[in-house]
């Protein structure tokens, strides 16, 4: 008898902490959610699509991009925040999709292309010197072709795609983010990989609610 009821206690304590475990979990989650939404209300990623996966058009894909990247760190060199951004690139997308244009024609190809702003979902991505959390994002996307190959993603505003990894945390701040969010995109929060996996749970569960 005493067998059971310690294996049933063993039982209860199994229990407990798994429940206590799930509750940080989704502490963890709709914290990191809120930071993420504010964060994204503060950045402008930049998405390039090639044609398809062909070793041409991949290359292909990277000439357009450093052209339409280039013009992109110009325009918003002096940006005073993600608002200031966008009303530039609004304003640049005929001149942005005339220069990836050029660019593809340059190369030899009649791939039409085209350039706008919109909303759009990403995953959890890492690059130099820092993580973005996945979720949706306005970004500047240039659709070439069918638009069915491998992507490209980065961060046009602040312009991180353009800053070393060491001046990261300086070009965000400068941007307007605040150190927290410096702080999660670029590590320094020890606790970013639950934040980030606990975030890519909420959305799974958007998208099923949606």
């Amino acid at each position: 008898m005493k067998t059971k009821i310690k294996a049933g206690n063993r039982l209860k304590i199994w229990e407990i902490a798994l429940l206590l475990g799930l509750a940080v979990f989704l502490a963890a989650g709709a914290a990191a959610l809120g930071s993420r939404d504010a964060l994204a209300d503060k950045v402008v990623r930049l998405h390039v699509l090639a044609n398809s996966d062909s070793e041409e058009d991949q290359a292909l894909k990277l000439k357009v991009r450093d052209r339409v990247l280039e013009r992109a760190a110009e325009l918003l060199e002096d940006s005073g925040d993600r608002d200031e951004a966008e009303a530039r690139l609004t304003e640049a997308l005929p001149e942005l999709e005339g220069l990836a244009a050029a660019e593809i024609a340059a190369n030899g190809y009649d791939y039409p292309v085209t350039a706008r702003l919109e909303e759009t979902s990403f995953t959890t991505r890492e690059y130099d010197g820092f993580t973005l959390p996945a979720g949706k994002y306005l970004a500047l996307r240039v659709v070439i072709g069918e638009g069915a190959g491998q992507n490209w993603w980065c961060v046009v505003f602040p312009p991180l795609c353009t800053t070393a990894s060491s001046d990261v945390s300086q070009t965000a701040m400068a941007a307007g983010l605040t150190e927290e969010e410096v702080g999660l995109i670029t590590e320094e929060d020890q606790g970013y990989v639950l934040k980030f996996k606990a975030v890519e749970w909420w959305e799974a569960l958007r998208e099923k609610w949606d």
